[in-house]
């Protein structure tokens, strides 16, 4: 499948968890853009997301309808993978390498060549501490290499044009730029989380309440600002965690700060 500009993904409201109407009765997603869905614990964020992944008809607890749809192709009927998804915990059933895995991802994909897999390998690394090697096993892989490896892997191999996921804050990988990385594959990414830096990376942001889809605001000017002052914050306490990881007292570095 080829990824459509035009592809459309329509929610059409259900119910909170009271079986009340959904203040949101509609909410239309489109590619190359991001939705943070946000809200305090239980408000309904992963239910959300496990509706756009099974294109809910009304046959979920959430009463939602979602039409996947590109120039009148209903994805959900023809069953063609438009979504990829990432969830806090990854693992692999494949007994192979990481390369073979790559390989294989890629010929069932019709791409190929050793370029494709080195790019994939090189920005999955860019995304854990720990290096990942071709000929790592795949069984063999910590968690965090395990979601570099797969975000990598939908950025550049996948053609699933909806990436899901949820709170990547707490998967063991740079956040900031693994939402950089699929952000820019020109994929809808719709990202359930809590960190403030990732909210406001968004584009939009669904703020869910009670089970129900509650509203949508979209990133201001200043809410930029934020975000840069935030992204400071966060390369700071990515340098002293690293310091403390290999073992070098951070002194210099919270004095520059302090």
């Amino acid at each position: 499948m080829t990824m459509s500009n035009n592809l459309k993904i329509t929610v059409s409201g259900g119910f909170n968890k009271n079986g009340e109407a959904e203040s949101l009765s509609e909410l239309e997603l489109h590619p190359e853009t991001s939705l943070a869905v946000i809200g305090p614990t239980g408000s309904g964020k992963s239910e959300f997301l496990s509706d756009i992944e099974q294109s809910a008809s009304k046959d979920t607890p959430s009463g939602r309808t979602v039409i996947i749809d590109s120039e009148g192709v209903d994805f959900a009927c023809e069953g063609s993978g438009v979504i990829a998804q990432l969830s806090q915990k990854m693992s692999f059933i494949m007994d192979g390498t990481v390369e073979r895995f790559l390989n294989l991802h890629a010929e069932s994909r019709n791409k190929g060549g050793n370029g494709l897999i080195l790019s994939t390998l090189e920005v999955a690394n860019t995304l854990c501490g720990e290096p990942i090697r071709l000929n790592d096993p795949l069984h063999g892989l910590s968690g965090g290499q395990s979601r570099a490896l797969m975000i990598a892997d939908i950025a550049l191999i996948s053609d699933a044009p909806v990436v899901l996921i949820d709170e990547i804050e707490n998967a063991g990988i740079n956040k900031l730029k693994a939402l950089s990385v699929l952000s820019s594959s020109s994929k809808l990414v719709i990202i359930a989380t809590h960190d403030p830096l990732l909210i406001l990376m968004a584009d939009r942001r669904l703020i869910m309440k009670n089970g129900g889809m509650e509203s949508v605001a979209e990133r201001t000017e200043s809410e930029k600002g934020i975000l840069e002052k935030i992204k400071e914050m966060d390369r700071y306490t990515e340098r002293v965690r690293e310091d403390l990881r290999f073992g070098v007292y951070p002194l210099s570095s919270a004095e520059a700060v302090l």
